[in-house]
């Protein structure tokens, strides 16, 4: 392992050391490399290639029942958030 600092916040490591170390019986050390894994494999997952073959895949598979939905999209939508 190679050793390196971070800075964090007070309230950061206070929680840390309480809440989350304490609770799981492991030191701060490994949930913070326990928490860089988590977030490299979320990065890592797919890329934007395989993300465009997705998007692409899914057009038109979902239907709505809105038969204006393209042309007035923003007021349905505005209609939605208001709710």
């Amino acid at each position: 392992m190679v050793r390196t600092q971070i800075q964090m916040t007070e309230e950061q490591i206070g929680k840390l050391k309480k809440e989350a170390a304490a609770a799981r019986h492991q030191s701060m050390a490994e949930l913070i490399r326990q928490a860089v894994d988590s977030f490299i494999a979320s990065k890592a997952g797919i890329n934007v290639e395989e993300r465009k073959k997705r998007a692409i895949a899914a057009a038109g598979r979902f239907r709505s029942n809105v038969s204006n939905l393209s042309d007035a999209h923003d007021e349905h939508l505005s209609e939605v958030f208001s709710r």
